[in-house]
């Protein structure tokens, strides 16, 4: 078997679990994952005893050099051709992401011979666990990310605009073996960095203010997702302070991750510390979340979440302060949970860099 075929079989028992002998897949990372193809039209149908790709004649000759696991159709007709090799098969139940818009799923209902039922992030729940080999990547994007960052701290100057720094961000990431941006890089100084997702505008660096850099760029498919705070010219004490107090709180969580802890406790565990230094009310996010083939992925870290977390993980654990009047401070660490602890990813330049 080869990983895809691995990943298929254990979505084939969950599907057995939920009494569905059928499991239509649009999400494109959800069908990278499972098949192997990175196209970006089609669907996957997996049955009881096959996977069926379903795509057109644009990609046929990507697909001969494959050698996919599955079938392959070519067909125009994407769902009715799903629903024929479901009745075909004498398919009872067939799932379908719940993210699936809604013409498509009225087609469905219209048409299938089976019944049809929506389930939700059943492949993404598998995702969140990583196989040797996802996190090899991974631990690429993160070594890249490190090696961009230290390239713009040496760039970065009074006058340049943020669009720029992230125009050579993007320049050196690219050239250096990096497939894309994973989001739009933030790139938010002065007052702006305040804001979390400001991205990056014509605003002018100025002397003596933060720049937040929050940035993830693909390699091979998976990426990383980095956030770093330094002050361009001299930092103040309350700014000194204020990035102090972040760095303190995510060392403090990044120390409590291991298998078996909850995503609830993380939370608490950083959010209690600002909290106690008063700037409780500065801080206006979750603590992070899982990455992987998307930026944002299972598990979310936060006051509202049950999960707990299991070795092979990879989260992102993100404190921040924002203050209107001076800026901002996010500092933002890829963490891969072990079998007794866990490994930071990217583990550089975590004291306040002062460019001057």
């Amino acid at each position: 078997m080869d990983i895809y075929e691995i990943r298929r079989e254990k979505l084939k028992q969950k599907m057995q679990k939920m009494s569905v002998d059928a499991y239509l897949i649009t999400d494109r990372k959800n069908i990278y994952y499972l098949s192997g193809f990175a196209g970006d039209d089609g669907i996957l149908l997996i049955t009881e005893n096959d996977a069926y790709l379903i795509t057109d004649s644009r990609f046929e000759e990507q697909l001969a050099t494959l050698k996919l696991s599955c079938q392959y159709v070519i067909t125009r007709d994407y769902f009715g051709t799903a629903l024929e090799i479901v009745e075909k098969q004498n398919c009872i139940a067939l799932a379908f992401e719940s993210s699936l818009d809604y013409a498509t799923y009225d087609f469905l209902d219209e048409n299938a011979a089976s019944d049809v039922v929506a389930l939700d992030n059943v492949v993404e729940k598998l995702r969140m666990i990583k196989d040797e080999a996802e996190i090899a990547k991974i631990k690429r994007a993160c070594t890249l990310a490190k090696k961009g960052y230290r390239h713009i701290l040496k760039l970065a100057k009074a006058d340049m605009t943020e669009d720029k720094l992230a125009l050579e961000l993007d320049y050196y990431m690219k050239s250096h073996g990096a497939q894309n941006a994973s989001f739009e890089t933030i790139v938010a100084s002065g007052k702006r960095s305040a804001m979390p997702h400001a991205t990056h505008s014509n605003n002018v660096l100025t002397n003596n203010s933060f720049v937040v850099c929050d940035f993830g760029y693909y390699c091979d498919s998976y990426t990383s997702d980095v956030t770093r705070t330094f002050v361009l010219g001299e930092a103040s004490d309350k700014m000194k302070k204020i990035y102090q107090i972040v760095k303190e709180a995510k060392d403090k969580v990044i120390a409590a991750i291991k298998p078996g802890v909850s995503v609830k406790e993380l939370d608490e565990i950083g959010r209690e510390y600002i909290e106690k230094t008063d700037y409780g009310d500065y801080f206006i996010h979750g603590m992070g979340h899982g990455i992987g083939l998307d930026i944002h992925e299972l598990p979310n870290i936060g006051p509202s979440y049950d999960d707990v977390l299991c070795a092979n993980e990879i989260i992102t654990i993100e404190p921040g302060i924002y203050l209107p009047e001076l800026g901002g401070v996010r500092l933002e660490d890829d963490i891969l949970v072990t079998e007794t602890g866990c490994e930071n990813l990217t583990d550089f330049d975590h004291d306040l860099v002062e460019v001057k």
